[in-house]
């Protein structure tokens, strides 16, 4: 099954819960629009590279259409009208403005020096230019792209247009309009869902261990949010591998190595044992974060997942077949798209930011975040309680409630 089966696999079974519109359902069932373009790059050599690239705009019923650019060499058409339709159910279930697009070039950027990246991103500009805008689509970071790929994003854009037009990408360098705070909003807006899931549950941090498979941007940053809070973390893994620690890991050395030494599995000590990424997940412990790439449960090994709760901070990680089992064993998942919509949400922040000219602190952004982050957790633990269903049946229900009134409003049905 492909990732967009999975998607709407997933919508078709919270509209049957509680009765969403067939047209409705109908809608939300195919992108707005599909765009696949062909990039010719020069690079250093001095021979021409042809790349291929995407932009999905799934829906724009709640506002313009919002939603990351990855560069992978896996990336394909399929897994990117997926995620563009993740992203209108995530905007949706913490109730901002916005819709769902989602972009990418299939490409290794590990293979590509600086001057090849930024020509790989000017051209992809020039390539889908035509539909995108700060009022019409705003791209964002994702998988292998970051600040300085949106700040040339961002200047391409406005050298095209004639004008400073930096809103129409988020996750920019604070000196080119960025906002504080979103480096770590992913994390920091999973760790404020899972403290206000840990008040329902009597949980307490300092008798809690955690496993983090994906120490990059936002499993890095989650450790150390919840190392500071208490929790041990006694696993971690990159894309080479893992290390899984039971007398539990320090955080801030394991960063340190990780820069050293490139990559985890040469981190932690003789008291650590080596583990692959799919071993990392089935090892003791009370929460597991997955914050890599999608589908990383599956029927296959939902069966020996030992953790009692899992936050999803990657997209899609927990296969829907795997759901069943996780819920037969108890296990608890809290949704990718509500557990990590705290990027979208300072992204948005920073599109108000950037429309205004004023700019927040760091000190004003985490607040506005948790109360909208909380605010959506309560609204998705209530429906869980009125359908009587799991934690992500109950956020896509959330968000396709919002949605159905979104399109109802602009006559759609």
């Amino acid at each position: 099954m492909s990732l967009f089966e999975n998607t709407l696999k997933q919508i078709e079974k919270a509209a049957s819960i509680m009765g969403l519109d067939e047209n409705v359902k109908r809608i939300l069932s195919v992108p707005q629009r599909e765009v696949e373009v062909t990039l010719p790059v020069k690079m250093d050599d001095g021979s021409l590279k042809i790349f291929k690239g995407f932009r999905v705009q799934h829906n724009n019923a709640a506002g313009p259409y919002k939603g990351g650019i990855r560069y992978h060499q896996q990336v394909d058409m399929g897994e990117v009208k997926a995620l563009s339709a993740w992203m209108t159910i995530k905007c949706s279930v913490v109730g901002i403005p916005l819709g769902g697009g989602k972009g990418g070039i299939i490409v290794d950027p590990k293979q590509l020096s600086l001057g090849e990246l930024e020509r790989l991103t000017r051209a992809y500009v020039k390539a889908i230019e035509p539909v995108i805008g700060p009022e019409t689509d705003v791209p964002a970071p994702d998988v292998n792209t970051n600040s300085q790929i949106m700040d040339w994003f961002s200047d391409e854009y406005s050298k095209i247009k004639g004008k400073d037009l930096r809103g129409v990408v988020t996750g920019k360098s604070l000196g080119a309009g960025g906002s504080k705070g979103r480096n770590n909003a992913t994390a920091q807006g999973g760790v404020y869902v899972l403290e206000e899931y840990a008040k329902t549950v009597s949980l307490n941090p300092k008798e809690t261990k955690v496993i983090i498979q994906g120490f990059g941007n936002a499993g890095g940053v989650v450790a150390k949010l919840l190392a500071k809070a208490g929790y041990e973390i006694v696993g971690v893994s990159d894309s080479q591998g893992g290390i899984f620690c039971d007398q539990g890991l320090n955080v801030e050395e394991l960063t340190s190595c990780k820069i050293e030494k490139k990559s985890v599995v040469n981190c932690g000590g003789a008291q650590c044992k080596r583990v692959s990424n799919e071993e990392l997940l089935e090892q003791e412990c009370d929460i597991l974060v997955l914050a890599a790439l999608e589908n990383q449960v599956s029927a296959k090994n939902a069966g020996n997942i030992k953790a009692k709760v899992i936050l999803e901070l990657a997209n899609g990680p927990v296969m829907p077949e795997a759901d069943e089992i996780l819920d037969k064993k108890g296990i608890v998942a809290i949704p990718d798209i509500l557990a990590n919509a705290g990027g979208v949400t300072v992204s948005y922040f920073e599109m108000l930011q950037n429309a205004d000219g004023k700019y927040w602190s760091e000190e004003e952004v985490n607040p506005k975040l948790k109360d909208i982050m909380v605010a959506a957790w309560e609204e998705v633990s209530a429906n869980s309680k009125k359908y009587n269903c799991n934690l992500r049946d109950a956020a896509f229900i959330t968000s396709l409630s919002r949605l159905e009134k979104k399109i109802r409003e602009k006559g759609l049905v």
